[in-house]
């Protein structure tokens, strides 16, 4: 497993762990960042990333994209 940081733009992978706290990890479900969902990182600018995930695009920074781990 590594950080959804690792990336590469254009790839898809699959989310297999969400970290951090309990509220972190919420909102990053909200979000649509759920365990096994598929997600493909559109663009990465300065550390942040566009990603697809459940027909929609979501900017997340890097210090809440390292609490999403894929493979």
């Amino acid at each position: 497993m590594m950080p959804l940081t690792m990336t590469k733009a254009g790839e898809t992978v699959t989310i297999r762990k969400i970290t951090g706290k309990d509220e972190t990890r919420q909102h990053l479900a909200e979000l649509g960042f759920v365990m096994g969902e598929r997600v493909t990182v559109v663009s990465k600018m300065g550390g942040n990333l566009i990603c697809a995930v459940k027909d929609s695009r979501v900017a997340l920074s890097q210090s809440m994209a390292m609490r999403v781990l894929v493979n």
